[in-house]
């Protein structure tokens, strides 16, 4: 209780512990947002070496896997969230504005991203199509700057050196005569990295209000869908076996659903330009799992490689960066 005859010292105090809470509770929030991110990341990079092997082993079309995992993880999320919030999943479809954001988040966004990532593993291996889109952690962060009228932190900047420079020495093992990439695998790569930009921010509108799970899973179903219709994606090519049919219950569960939602609830407490920085565990997920699963050695260069990635996480878990938030 404050002391009647000093009513000024007893604000002062409420004030230093509402910021002291305060304080606490951007911490918790950095935290939830760095581990939903990367788990998120750390998901695409098994779901890229799944797509790899069956690419390899299967020859499937690279739109039919991106339908299938489309509509497959639609299903699930659209489920999960429906048994947590019943019928206010539908809300996002039924109002106009949240509609229009959701058809651009299906189609420009996670339809753009998932078809160009795949096509890009199917033009070249995991490991390269995963260095070009890293690059959206360059394109990301001039973006945001460019928007919010701010500079490049400090923080920011020495991550996107590393993140570049780490995916760089894994993909290619420090020469650049290794990537061997063609033509369409080049253009597929860096259309994944500009994928990720844009359903990045175009899931914020309708993600903070209308829920991740729900927003997620429509926009999965909805570009699966679209893709799916004119490729007639119920046609099961012939040679899938039980192995086969793992491989893509993996993607679409670990991969595609699980890697999704939980990298844009990460955006919800870092902001975008963060979050895409601990995107890029992704290629040191890819690379470890080829090796354990595949049989790929690594090089001293590899090694680099994933100290600078590494290190990327870590500048880009400290405090909130310039231009991290619109």
């Amino acid at each position: 209780m404050c002391p009647v005859l000093r009513p000024g010292l007893c604000r002062k105090k409420e004030n230093m512990s509402r910021k002291a809470h305060d304080r606490e509770m951007d911490k918790l929030d950095r935290l939830k947002g760095n581990s939903y991110a990367a788990a998120g990341a750390i998901g695409w990079g098994i779901s890229g070496v799944c797509s790899q092997y069956l690419f390899l082993e299967y020859r499937l079309d690279s739109g039919w896997l991106t339908a299938v995992r489309m509509i497959l993880s639609g299903i699930l999320l659209l489920g999960l969230a429906f048994s947590r919030e019943g019928g206010r999943i539908f809300g996002v479809i039924k109002d106009k504005k949240d509609r229009l954001w959701l058809l651009a988040f299906a189609i420009i966004g996670l339809l753009y991203c998932q078809y160009s990532f795949l096509a890009a593993i199917a033009a070249s291996n995991s490991g390269t199509a995963t260095i070009l889109q890293s690059l959206n952690v360059v394109m990301m962060a001039v973006v945001m700057a460019v928007w919010n009228r701010t500079g490049i932190s400090g923080r920011q900047a020495g991550a996107m050196v590393l993140a570049v420079a780490g995916t760089y020495l894994v993909a290619t093992h420090g020469n650049p005569a290794a990537m061997m990439i063609s033509p369409a695998g080049l253009a597929w790569g860096l259309s994944a990295a500009v994928g990720v930009v844009t359903y990045t921010l175009l899931s914020r509108p309708i993600v903070g209000q209308r829920g991740n799970l729900a927003v997620t899973g429509w926009g999965m179903l909805i570009g699966g869908a679209v893709l799916g219709a004119g490729l007639q994606v119920w046609r099961m090519p012939e040679n899938i076996d039980l192995l086969g049919a793992v491989m893509i219950a993996v993607i679409v569960i670990v991969g595609t659903a699980a890697g999704f939602s939980l990298f844009l609830q990460g955006i919800r407490y870092i902001g975008p330009v963060k979050a895409t920085l601990i995107g890029c565990l992704e290629p040191a997920a890819a690379t470890l799992l080829s090796a354990v699963f595949l049989g790929t050695r690594f090089g001293l260069m590899e090694m680099i490689g994933f100290g600078a990635i590494l290190g990327t996480v870590f500048l880009s878990m400290g405090g909130p960066g310039k231009g991290d938030r619109t």
